[in-house]
């Protein structure tokens, strides 16, 4: 994978999977641009890229028409940017219609006029599949999202595909998983269950079981989705538009918050499903990675414990970047 010299944009470059790929990239001597409109509650943080040499503009993807001159010609598009709450979705799902939906289609034909050819990596997610019928997950599963969230990041896709077989750009669809590392939102309500359970650690709170914590999920570490995206973004006219991407491992929720609980040094507890939440609950979910394994020679690399104890590292060095004040006047000497 060499991306030295090579002009990149990645959209939703503040938030934490594009400026995990932002920070990665410009380490290999990419000439990164960053496009984010910085939405308050989409989990944008100027701290995600402290130290790395990129160009940053703060706007919205809907109106990357307007930025034309910087974006022409760009080769390789990592598009991560969009709202990723499933509950906010449901309290306003206009809001993620606007995000996921509108502002993507805006962008794809911006990106139509100013760089045809380019090869695009989306974010997609999980969400798509719905309740599973079968686990794990291969891409054959039918798509049935129960949640606006996964409608508007399904028709994303959609778009995504269609331009690519229309010949306007080179496209592959990623769906993720649980996705967890460095960089997560800890401020941020609603942004994943891996964040509530590293911000409750950092504190010292007790970490919250909603239900009795039997369904699972596979969390995926954040090197291991940068190491992803890099290699489909090498690689032109693949043979798949979707492929997904899962984590090594399906994983109690119970015995997830527990080894965050037991690195973080802080107590658990079980409750009721909040209102809302049940509703969107789709149960256990595994992914079958073979798909993208198969096709460029991915695998992950970090189990869930090191993956943990990497993240709590991180943050307990970072704290104050990534807790609201009174959170992080807890954690000062």
């Amino acid at each position: 994978m060499n991306y030295e010299g090579k002009r990149i944009l990645v959209t939703g470059g503040l938030g934490f999977i594009g400026s995990s790929i932002a920070v990665r990239l410009a380490a290999m001597g990419a000439k990164v641009l960053v496009l984010d409109s910085a939405i308050r509650g989409c989990g944008a943080n100027a701290r995600n890229l402290a130290g790395a040499e990129v160009e940053i503009i703060e706007d919205d993807i809907a109106n990357a028409g307007n930025h034309a001159r910087v974006l022409s010609g760009i080769p390789v598009v990592f598009n991560m940017a969009g709202e990723i709450s499933h509950i906010n979705s449901m309290r306003n799902p206009l809001r993620d219609l606007e995000l996921n939906t509108t502002a993507q289609l805006r962008f794809l034909l911006a990106l139509r006029e100013v760089s045809p050819g380019a090869r695009v990596i989306y974010a997609s997610t999980r969400q798509v599949y719905g309740v599973p019928q079968f686990l794990p997950i291969t891409e054959a599963h039918h798509v049935n999202p129960i949640d606006f969230n996964g409608v508007h990041k399904n028709a994303a896709a959609s778009y995504h595909r269609l331009f690519s077989e229309s010949g306007d750009f080179d496209a592959t669809v990623l769906r993720f998983t649980n996705v967890y590392g460095p960089r997560m939102a800890l401020n941020v309500p609603e942004q994943g269950v891996l964040g509530h359970f590293f911000r409750r650690a950092l504190l010292g709170d007790p970490i919250e079981i909603f239900g009795d914590g039997k369904q699972t999920r596979d969390p995926v570490y954040i090197d291991d989705v940068v190491d992803a995206c890099l290699r489909c973004a090498a690689r032109e006219k693949l043979p798949h538009i979707y492929m997904n991407v899962g984590g090594p491992a399906a994983i109690p929720l119970a015995e997830m918050a527990a080894t965050v609980a037991a690195a973080g040094g802080c107590p658990l507890r079980y409750r009721e499903f909040p209102e809302g939440h049940k509703s969107i609950d789709i149960g256990s979910y595994s992914t079958d990675s073979t798909r993208i394994g198969e096709t460029i020679g991915w695998s992950t690399n970090t189990s869930f414990v090191d993956g943990v104890a990497n993240t709590l590292a991180y943050y307990r060095a970072e704290f104050e970047h990534y807790l609201d004040a009174p959170d992080a006047a807890r954690l000062r000497p």
